[in-house]
């Protein structure tokens, strides 16, 4: 192992305090007022030189194709790009008709959300490696609501006494479920089209990476249990609201007797044969250069078994069934429904946005290009709002498609493109070759394209040797995701998280700082066990900012760490000075008479008390004569902790102790001089480093000593 250099730093200056910084350091002149910048645009604006280059700006913004496609590198990047956009194109055949299923729409609809929004997302987007469309997590929260506003019980008809049960509408039931999906992924796209304008993009910051990876993998539960019934081969009761993935479970508990065997023969079969294809592929994946596309030859071996065995017709095998060639026209979606899923539409807008610019700012990180987070918003909202007058259901990015664009060479959104015409060519010509299709096929693709986030249970473990917050918070979102639904678990996850910063803030770490030996570093003293204690002074420091929220904790831990029980000792000056003042009008009252030597007594006696009082507060050497504030962990302050600040300089002044701040970041001195902490009663400096106020207490000490003694004369 290799030994460290050893360097010195010596710095000789004078002690430096805030003003004495803003001087040599040539502070800026105040910001102009939010008028004067008003002004200063519009003048900008009003020059034509200067409107046609914002407008030229603007567009080149908004619409992002018109900077990249021109100065595209067709040598470089066509090759790359081709591969990638027949492979993502392969695989969102399989995808898109399994995910459709997933939102309780026809499997054709999940092809029509294959290629509209991936060619308008072409246009808008800013990422060059993600794939648009289809989601499992996306398509699980619209099935919710499809199945919850049009439930097959709406559309039971005729009673057959034959088979005592009633005849169920599917084409009606589809239609409506269409309109359904159509109206939520419309109003999804609309959310995310305002919020980019407003240039909200931000907000997926409060979507941390433990919240979003316990709320996939709680999302892939409702996902896996959704698509048991296609599994056996049963028809469980639709619950909707909390706990209702519960009440599933135990309903497909109950009716497991009742499983189609052949149904069940064909799932078994078809999750082990991909399970061993993907195998092969991981094996294979360093010697081809195009993956093989286990889930296009899985359905197109299943077809084929199906249509020669007549699995629907002989063992009641559940099929796909019709699949309409050609695309369909555009119709605006049923405005009626738009007050029943515009919470759902919200919830979906925001975790599809949240997926999308996580998965989109991992590849820009990699491959050294930026992602526009609003523009990202407006992309991903006018995929779903334009899509949705064309029958397509909500959509995001894929994880599973985006490694595979990203690993076969994928350079440009052309990649996308390219995609969307393969499924464009499906579905005009391909499509109706699938209808014998068994959805027990489709189902096993989704199991096992959900093992990726199976595998973030292994987060857990992870989580808790780095971070137990945020283990809590992941296990919390997966709680909440699986008890309360997607979408009223993504809200409760969101809120459990915001209160984990709350309590962060609200019971901080309190320290007393030491020196460390023979340097100006100042460190936790209960941390380390060669610190020195700086004789006098006391140096305290909250490792949270200091607002309305824990402005008395903040109090009551400044006077535990400095022995002094300032509230206490204030009191008790209060009271005998109150008593000083009453006796000191009850001896003029009483001056004419004989008791005059009595009350002096008694007024003799109550100046010794209080003396006696200032005494434990200035004369004990346990005490510190000083206190020095560390606030480098804030970075802001409310009106509440410039006025905590200022009454506690107040009133341990009032005892003799001298209160000063250190290393203050700018935006907390402007703070207190907007709260007016600095003023006539308020007189404590503000020091650059914790060393420089260290000096200067020293320095005031010894400078009190010395007049006290006489020898500084």
């Amino acid at each position: 192992m290799e030994q460290r250099r050893e360097l010195v730093n010596r710095v000789h200056r004078e002690i430096m305090d805030e003003e004495t910084v803003e001087k040599l350091a040539g502070v800026l002149p105040p910001k102009a007022s939010v008028c004067d910048r008003v002004k200063k645009s519009l003048r900008s604006y009003l020059h034509l030189r200067s409107l046609s280059s914002c407008i030229k700006s603007s567009l080149l913004g908004s619409i992002p194709i018109l900077s990249w496609l021109p100065r595209y590198a067709i040598k470089e990047n066509a090759l790359g790009d081709l591969i990638s956009g027949l492979s993502v194109g392969i695989m969102q055949l399989p995808q898109g008709m399994a995910y459709a299923l997933l939102a309780a729409v026809p499997p054709v609809f999940g092809l029509y959300s294959s290629f509209y929004p991936v060619l308008i997302y072409f246009i808008f987007g800013t990422s060059k490696h993600i794939s648009i469309g289809t989601f499992a997590v996306i398509s699980v929260m619209l099935g919710g609501v499809t199945e919850r506003l049009a439930p097959d019980s709406d559309f039971m008809t005729s009673w057959d006494n034959v088979t005592n049960t009633s005849a169920l509408d599917i084409p009606a039931r589809d239609a409506e479920r269409i309109r359904v999906a159509t109206a939520v992924t419309f109003l999804a796209g609309l959310f995310q089209i305002v919020l980019g304008l407003v240039h909200f993009g931000f907000v997926v910051t409060y979507l941390s990476e433990p919240l979003v990876r316990g709320y996939t993998t709680g999302a892939a539960i409702h996902v896996i249990v959704s698509q048991l019934k296609y599994t056996f081969g049963i028809v469980p009761l639709r619950y909707s609201g909390p706990l209702s993935l519960i009440y599933t479970v135990v309903e497909i508990c109950y009716l497991i007797p009742k499983t189609n065997v052949g149904t069940l023969v064909v799932s078994i079969v078809a999750i082990v044969g991909l399970i061993l294809a993907k195998e092969l592929n991981s094996y294979l994946s360093k010697k081809i250069p195009i993956p093989i596309p286990v889930e296009l030859l899985g359905i197109t071996i299943a077809t084929l078994v199906s249509w020669q065995a007549d699995l629907q017709g002989k063992y009641k095998v559940d099929v796909v069934g019709e699949i309409p060639s050609g695309l369909q026209p555009p119709v605006f979606p049923t405005t009626s429904h738009f007050g029943q899923v515009i919470g759902d539409a919200f919830a979906l807008a925001v975790v599809g946005y949240g997926i999308a610019i996580s998965l989109g700012r991992i590849f820009a990180l990699k491959y050294g290009y930026k992602v526009d987070s609003n523009q990202e918003l407006l992309a991903l909202g006018l995929s779903n709002s334009i899509g949705a007058m064309f029958q397509c259901i909500t959509v995001s990015c894929s994880m599973s498609r985006s490694m595979v664009q990203e690993s076969t060479g994928g350079k440009s959104q052309v990649a996308g493109a390219l995609s969307a015409i393969v499924i464009l060519f499906i579905t005009l010509w391909i499509g109706a070759l699938f209808e014998d299709l068994p959805k027990a096929m489709l189902a096993a693709i989704i199991y096992v394209n959900l093992h990726g986030m199976m595998k973030q249970f292994m987060d857990i473990p992870a989580l808790w040797r780095s971070n137990k917050t945020d283990m809590v918070v992941w296990i919390a979102t997966f709680l909440l995701t699986v008890l309360l639904n997607p979408d009223l678990g993504l809200a409760a996850s969101i809120g459990f998280s915001m209160l984990t910063v709350i309590f962060r803030t609200q019971l901080p770490k309190y320290s007393k700082l030491g020196q460390v030996p023979n340097t100006e570093i100042y460190r936790p003293m209960e941390d380390y066990t060669q610190l020195r204690e700086v004789p006098g002074i006391l140096i305290f420091r909250s490792s949270a900012t200091l607002y309305f929220a824990n402005a008395e904790m903040y109090q009551d831990a400044l006077a535990k760490k400095s022995g002094f029980d300032i509230t206490k000792i204030l009191s008790a000056k209060k009271k005998l000075e109150a008593k000083r003042k009453k006796n000191e009008k009850q001896k003029a009252k009483n001056a004419a008479k004989n008791n005059v030597v009595d009350m002096e007594v008694e007024l003799e006696e109550h100046e010794k008390k209080v003396a006696t009082i200032d005494a434990d507060a200035e004369l004990d050497p346990s005490l510190p004569r000083a206190i020095i504030l560390d606030l480098s962990p804030v970075n802001f302050l409310d009106t509440v902790g410039v006025k905590t600040l200022r009454s506690i300089v107040k009133d341990y002044k009032e005892v003799g102790v001298e209160v000063v701040l250190a290393s203050c970041q700018s935006g907390v001195i402007d703070n207190l001089h907007a709260g007016g902490f600095f003023n006539d009663k308020v007189t404590s400096p503000v020091f650059v480093t914790v060393h420089d106020a260290v000096l200067y207490c020293q320095s005031e000490q010894t400078y009190i000593s010395e007049a006290i003694t006489g020898t500084h004369l």
